[in-house]
């Protein structure tokens, strides 16, 4: 039997599903709750699914709805590219403003070189960077708050698409001289001093921590938790605190001009990866392709060094 598809229906019901509110997609769709009500009637009976499900004063979606929306997201986005792929980049007359979410170790390397990047194609470009929050990343990009999440985050949607940009390794950094640098430095001297955590969530373990009890059932005393890798390595001079920090965020006139050192954990680490998302609506935006494509290359040198040996004991820059 020959079926006909709306893709209306699609578009409707990616929507409802990213709202999860009737009138919250009337109100993105531009278009009336009653109107939304009837469409979601017709997709209900579509897909033989409630898509939908009232939960106390909440609708919520339902199971089969979040494992077809990843698939809904691709196909409306491949549709999109179908209609406008002969679209050429016209940056003529436009200034682009992009607000970017990302922590302190991307902004540091890459923020002016990004900038520079763009306004080479566009020189009314500019750039955003917003702090990263507590707040739900994958909400954001839905609602549009920013353009782009730059990150290693976990807690992305499924609708949420992304693109790995490279992988970073932690490193160590204390103060030149410090005492660990005396010997050799193994897990049960890692240990011996305090260190200090950097999380924008005030969680004071992690991935170190695990490794540390997995493999040598040793535990580490975090005396020091802030928000910010530059800001912890500004002080850290002074004490005999031991920093975790991405490779990424290590320099070495950064490094010289602070007076401290930069060497390899003595531990088996998961390499963390760090990756560009964004939302389904803007995969085939020209202009949004442009900036995914200019931030890939920016981050380009980096993502061929980050695959190189670090010998141990030995300061790794880029």
């Amino acid at each position: 039997m020959t079926r006909g598809y709306d893709l209306n229906l699609l578009h409707a019901m990616n929507v409802l599903i990213e709202e999860s509110s009737v009138t919250g997609a009337a109100q993105r769709l531009q278009v009336s709750a009653a109107t939304i009500s009837r469409t979601l009637s017709k997709i209900r009976a579509t897909f033989d699914d409630p898509i939908l499900v009232q939960m106390g004063r909440n609708m919520v979606p339902t199971p089969r709805a979040l494992q077809m929306q990843p698939r809904i997201s691709r196909i409306l986005a491949g549709m999109h590219d179908l209609m406008r792929r002969d679209e050429e980049l016209d940056l003529t007359g436009i200034k682009p403003i992009f607000t970017i979410r990302a922590a302190d170790v991307v902004v540091g390397p890459f923020a002016t070189k990004l900038l520079q990047t763009l306004r080479g194609d566009c020189p009314d470009a500019a750039v955003v960077f917003a702090s990263e929050t507590d707040g739900d990343d994958s909400d954001a990009l839905r609602r549009g708050a920013i353009d782009l999440y730059i990150g290693a985050t976990e807690n992305l949607r499924p609708e949420i698409m992304r693109q790995t940009l490279f992988e970073s390794r932690f490193h160590a950094v204390v103060r030149a001289g410090h005492p660990i640098l005396l010997g050799e430095i193994t897990p049960q001297s890692l240990v011996q001093y305090d260190h200090i955590s950097v999380s924008r969530r005030s969680r004071r373990h992690g991935p170190i921590d695990d490794a540390l009890q997995e493999e040598f059932g040793l535990s580490r005393n975090v005396a020091l938790l802030v928000p910010s890798y530059y800001t912890a390595m500004q002080g850290l001079h002074r004490t005999d605190l031991i920093l975790p920090v991405p490779d990424v965020a290590i320099e070495r006139d950064t490094l010289d001009r602070l007076g401290l050192y930069a060497f390899p954990l003595p531990l088996k680490l998961t390499p963390v990866n760090v990756f560009q998302a964004w939302h389904p609506r803007h995969d085939s935006d020209v202009v949004h392709r442009w900036l995914r494509r200019t931030v890939l290359t920016v981050t380009s040198g980096w993502r061929n060094r980050s695959h190189e040996t670090v010998p141990e004991g030995d300061v790794f820059v880029h």
